[in-house]
């Protein structure tokens, strides 16, 4: 029996595929003919990017916007010209194949990024070693598939995933992964969870302790691997297999039920979504509206700033199908750890304490403006409300507001229509903003929770960092005490307290969350019937 890190839920019983990637001994070879080199990096280079973008389209369509973002960023390494340029002049400086200058270019920008103490660096180094593997692939031309025909029932195991890897996996072959390394909020761990496929992370070397063709069970609610089970194992785990998916089925009849406690509190449980499209699982999932919609992904995989008029009709389309329900959308939270090709960013040594989200928009007013107007215009058609995220301290929420009214003023001169009296709130993620609550609630029409980042901050620990992973949890007294004190100062100035961080979701959570008052409960679609019978059975 092996044990690692549950991270996505369910239970599995099949065969051991290994994907073991050798690796690739590149020889450095000299060049006659410099044209032919370059055209033929080009058109590794053009393969790459047709095959992010089928892997793109196929995550969006089965996991989400934001799960698919990831390939954005890959796609943008392909046109960096920095990256690709210091392929081309390597080739042509020295006159040997792009391969060994590949690996050279690759091997350095993953040095220094895994060099750095920002976990945000270190993500970009897996994702350049990912980029490198494809465009080598390609120049090799080799296949990035290197696990061949795979049968029914079969269990992935692997030193680790890269998104492209999770993407591509067939569902109905694949029942299960299992990774020596990762963690929960790991983008593999994230795209398991929205697959629903049981997967477990963070085990060590059990690359080294299975061998393909072995049996096994993967117990992703525990976190335990069985190897070569007994034939009673079989059974009992056959037994919570059934019992498992008989309870999924049962939870699908609660998605048009109220959500309140036994008490008869009103709950909401609502979603998190990246993209106006998403708003539809939501709804099939039971969602009783969208604590969340991150602007961002609008402005993501394009060359030039969304418009006023882009930003409007996706804003519209997301409060019209969600017909009166609550649309709480973020405005824009991008800059430091979040690039855009269009938008020049200072290189920052720590991105997420950085220059972004309400600092750059602050900055960036016309930027903010085109967004304001565009959320302004789209709350005529709904039950939409204003939410900004990284503020700090009371005179942010203010100037912020104050730009707000400039829109609303010139909304109102040119005739066109906006609800005057939208809520508007904040995200509070930075442990001062939790502390200086009382006050902020003065002045705010609603909090939401942004746990992720929170609890990063208070207890120092990077979520992304497998390292520091045992120290990253939610449950901390430091952490639950900065989140009472937030819904407390809501409730005391009259003001509701949502919760959009991964911990809403969270199934230990929610009891200490609606203990603690907790008014609206914000999380990916396939978490909400959970949270909702947990919710209504207490």
């Amino acid at each position: 029996m092996k044990k690692g890190i549950a991270a996505s839920k369910g239970y599995a019983i099949g065969n051991v595929v290994l994907k073991v990637k050798e690796e690739e001994i590149i020889v450095e070879r000299k060049i006659d003919n410099l044209d032919s080199e370059k055209e033929r990096l080009q058109k590794a280079l053009t393969t790459s990017r047709d095959q992010l973008e089928r892997i793109k389209d196929k995550a969006e369509a089965e996991m989400g916007a934001d799960k698919a973002a990831v390939f954005e960023s890959h796609m943008m390494l392909l046109d960096d010209p920095e990256f690709v340029g210091a392929i081309e002049s390597g080739v042509e400086a020295n006159m040997i194949n792009a391969e060994k200058v590949l690996k050279d270019v690759v091997d350095m920008y993953v040095s220094i990024f895994d060099s750095m103490e920002d976990e945000y660096m270190k993500e970009r180094a897996a994702d350049v070693k990912d980029v490198g593997n494809r465009i080598l692939n390609n120049l090799l031309g080799k296949s990035m598939n290197d696990i061949g025909e795979l049968k029914n029932n079969t269990v992935i195991v692997a030193h680790d995933l890269t998104p492209s890897d999770t993407a591509e996996l067939d569902k109905s072959k694949v029942i299960a992964f299992l990774t020596n390394i990762g963690g929960r909020t790991s983008h593999s761990a994230i795209m398991a969870r929205t697959l629903e496929i049981p997967a477990i992370v963070g085990m060590g070397d059990i690359t080294d302790t299975v061998k393909n063709g072995d049996f096994i069970i993967v117990d992703g609610i525990e976190g335990i691997v069985i190897i070569n089970p007994t034939e009673e194992q079989i059974n009992e785990y056959n037994l919570r297999k059934v019992e498992f998916e008989a309870e999924k089925e049962e939870l699908k009849k609660l998605a048009n039920v109220e959500t309140k406690t036994k008490a008869g509190r009103r709950i909401e449980v609502v979603g998190n979504i990246g993209k106006p499209e998403d708003v539809h699982k939501v709804l099939e999932n039971g969602g009783e509206g969208v604590g969340l919609f991150r602007t961002e992904f609008l402005y993501m995989d394009r060359e030039t700033m969304p418009t006023e008029e882009e930003q409007f009709e996706a804003y519209k389309y997301a409060a019209e199908k969600l017909d009166g329900k609550p649309l709480v959308i973020r405005t824009l939270d991008i800059g430091g750890d979040k690039k855009l090709p269009y938008l020049p960013m200072p290189e920052e040594m720590n991105p997420f304490l950085g220059y972004r989200a309400i600092r750059l928009c602050l900055d960036q007013v016309d930027l903010f403006k085109i967004q304001l107007r565009a959320l302004l215009r789209a709350s005529a058609f709904g039950n939409l409300k204003i939410m900004f995220p990284m503020i700090s301290s009371v005179q942010e929420f203010l100037e912020a507001k104050k730009i707000l009214a400039e829109c609303m003023g010139e909304l109102k001169a040119q005739g066109k229509a906006f609800n005057e009296s939208l809520e508007t709130g904040i995200m509070i993620e930075i442990p001062s903003a939790a502390v200086m609550a009382d006050e902020l609630a003065k002045h705010v029409d609603f909090f939401s929770i942004g746990t992720n980042d929170l609890i990063q901050y208070t207890l120092a620990a990077d979520r992304m960092n497998e390292k520091v992973s045992y120290l990253y949890d939610p449950m901390h007294p430091a952490v639950l005490r900065l989140i009472k004190m937030t819904i407390d100062a809501a409730h005391k100035e009259g003001k509701w307290c949502g919760m959009c961080g991964e911990m809403a979701g969270d199934e230990t959570a929610v009891p200490t969350l609606l203990e603690y008052g907790l008014d609206e409960f914000s999380m990916s679609a396939s978490s909400i019937l959970r949270a909702k019978q947990i919710i209504i059975n207490s």
